[in-house]
């Protein structure tokens, strides 16, 4: 595994997958044209190490892969983590003193997986805490409406005052001067809900946004872990080895040690002020709205820093194989829940929160309706805007048979559920910001009790006997 991202950045430039752009380039859409050209042809990640005005280098489009992401959390493909995730999920009591024994076991190891904290670290070589200026980062102006420059992979790091519970997320800070930016947390993420609680004591809640850092450590940021899950220790048992964190300068916070930027400082209590509009991953420019503001108070850094940043916008972009990570990833966690399910693809097209499609093993009528109702009570799944749930034999990833059986299995009257609920605040379809319609459709077998009288056909398939045939004599019909 990488011990932080230059290790991972040499790593993919050994392998042909990052190139570095050695000509100067501007960071105010210049940048952003460049690599939304390289995600649609599937490129490699990019360093470019001249940005007009500024002395840091720009890294992008890391996990722009499957293979990249694969390779980030350190294995040939991402389903391999998953199986290891459904181990370490197998935790319930066992019968038997074996049993047991065998239990503790695996929570010693996760218990290995823990951050470890260092007193002296590469992120904080340099310390600057007087003065303190955002002016020398490289800070990306995305799309051509953006209302500013964004940072746009930060992990923003926060504390729960009643619990002391850390948590990290990803939310992008829209830079107002060079003290000051925005905080674009959702009413649903965890950051805000620590925000919340600071609110309501009269606190400001301290803050510290990392920049960089090793690859896993940066993909836990983005994963929708339950409240209370310390994202290091999932990073840690992605890395099979505990992530070194270091206490902050300025505030009550750790952080990891090998990340390149650091900056502290505190979201006020009752300040809040316009930030947008900004070009998002689902395609469309998000509005102007009132997010509370970020006051930077100290900044510490690696020698020579390397700035890294990602590009949203109209996908395929980077982050759909960040996502791509998590469907595989948490899909055991999904079946410990609802046994039935097999697989389940959450499209490109999508944008994570518009549409999960779903396979099932049926064995009862209305319970392809019941597996709609428990993921939209769970996580960030409650988000989802179209559940379509389709039969154990259908591949969720080919969108095209995906499409036929739905097609082909619905009547519309029967097989749609609508009901109404929490939708994420970046949808612009709904009525109401963060509240709207959703719809289910059920595309598996109709049983009679489910109200369809006729026979259900059988599909079309041809005797394996010719099948073989067919295969032997292949090369003499001369049709390659």
């Amino acid at each position: 595994m990488f011990k932080d991202l230059r290790e991972f950045i040499h790593f993919l430039e050994n392998r042909g997958q990052l190139r570095r752009v050695t000509v100067p380039v501007d960071a105010e859409l210049e940048i952003t044209e460049i690599v939304d050209r390289i995600c649609k042809q599937n490129g490699p990640a990019l360093l470019f190490e001249q940005v007009k005005g500024y002395d840091i280098p720009v890294v992008i489009n890391l996990f722009g892969s499957l293979e990249r992401m694969s390779w980030a959390l350190g294995v040939p493909k991402l389903d391999s983590i998953a199986q290891r995730m459904a181990g370490l999920l197998s935790l319930s009591l066992p019968e038997g003193f074996l049993g047991k024994l065998s239990l503790l076991n695996r929570l010693r190891k996760i218990g290995r997986f823990a951050p470890k904290t260092v007193r002296k670290a590469p992120c904080q070589e340099v310390v600057i805490a007087q003065e303190p200026s955002l002016d020398f980062l490289p800070i990306l102006k995305c799309w051509p409406q953006d209302g500013g420059r964004f940072i746009t992979l930060p992990l923003v790091i926060t504390k729960n005052p009643l619990t002391g519970q850390q948590n990290i997320g990803i939310y992008r800070l829209q830079k107002y001067d060079h003290r000051t930016t925005g905080m674009h947390w959702h009413i649903h993420h965890d950051g805000a809900r620590n925000y919340r609680e600071s609110q309501k004591l009269g606190r400001n809640l301290e803050v510290a946004v990392v920049l960089g850092g090793d690859p896993a450590t940066i993909y836990a940021a983005s994963a929708p872990l339950p409240p209370g899950f310390n994202e290091l220790l999932l990073a840690g048992f992605l890395r099979e080895a505990p992530v070194e964190v270091v206490r902050c300068k300025t505030v009550d916070l750790v952080i990891p040690a090998h990340a390149e930027i650091i900056l502290e400082g505190y979201v006020d209590a009752t300040e809040k002020r316009l930030e947008g509009p900004f070009g998002d991953h689902t395609g469309f420019y998000s509005p102007v709205q009132d997010y509370p503001v970020f006051h930077l108070t100290c900044i510490t850094h690696r020698k020579n820093p390397i700035y890294p940043a990602t590009v949203v916008g109209r996908p395929p972009m980077e982050d759909v194989f960040l996502g791509k990570a998590t469907e595989r990833i948490f899909l055991p966690l999904l079946q410990m829940q609802i046994p039935e399910i097999v697989d389940l693809h959450l499209p490109v097209e999508g944008v994570f929160h518009n549409c999960a499609i779903v396979s099932i093993r049926k064995s009862y009528p209305g319970q392809a309706r019941k597996v709609m109702s428990t993921l939209w009570g769970l996580g960030q799944l409650a988000l989802t805007k179209i559940i379509i749930v389709v039969d154990e034999d259908v591949d969720v990833q080919n969108l095209s048979q995906v499409a036929w059986k739905v097609f082909n299995n619905i009547d519309p009257e029967r097989d749609f559920l609508f009901i109404k609920g929490p939708v994420d605040v970046l949808d612009h379809a709904s009525s109401v910001c963060g509240y709207g319609s959703k719809v289910g459709i059920d595309a598996t077998r109709k049983m009679r009790e489910e109200g369809h009288e006729r026979e259900w056909p059988e599909e079309i398939r041809m005797d394996e006997e010719i099948k073989r045939l067919v295969d032997q004599r292949w090369q003499d019909y001369g049709l390659d």
